[in-house]
């Protein structure tokens, strides 16, 4: 029997996810059908480009709907608030300091909220995997297409 992983993510993510579906399912979805309607009202639809390009975005649409729908159904909620502890774990915000103890700060949240300008990274990013696990006083290093990077560990918060 197959199990389903579990998507860690915020509240605010699971709230956007929410959002998101229906406002593609009672805005998006209506609005390129009527739009399908009218393009077949035009005749011939081997030549019709408009629906051809209506037909194409409903199904994106629909492709979207279940992908967001999969994700809240996996979604595992996680409020860093209830967190604690001197590990950097999923929902934690890193404060760190870089080669030349430039003060950087990170949350680490799920793929779909994930926002680098930010602050919020994804747990699957690089830094965000080389910090999971690790201590306040700990150096990381870990390597990104510009070359290895190193930070050191400076304040662990949940917030």
């Amino acid at each position: 029997m197959a199990t389903i992983e579990k998507m860690p993510m915020l509240l605010e993510g699971y709230d956007w996810l929410r959002t998101e579906v229906k406002r593609l399912k009672e805005i998006e979805r209506p609005a390129v059908i009527d739009a399908i309607e009218e393009a077949r009202a035009h005749g011939d639809l081997s030549e019709n480009a408009e629906y051809h390009a209506a037909k194409e975005r409903q199904g994106q649409i629909e492709a979207q709907i279940g992908d967001y729908e999969d994700r809240l159904t996996r979604a595992q909620v996680i409020d860093p608030k209830e967190l604690s502890g001197d590990k950097v774990v999923f929902g934690a915000t890193v404060h760190l300091l870089d080669e030349d103890d430039k003060k950087i700060k990170y949350q680490i949240v799920g793929e779909i909220e994930a926002d680098a300008k930010s602050g919020k990274i994804s747990y699957s990013s690089p830094l965000a995997r080389a910090l999971i696990g690790r201590n306040k006083g700990d150096e990381i290093e870990f390597t990104v297409p510009a070359g290895d990077k190193y930070y050191l560990i400076e304040k662990i918060e949940f917030v």
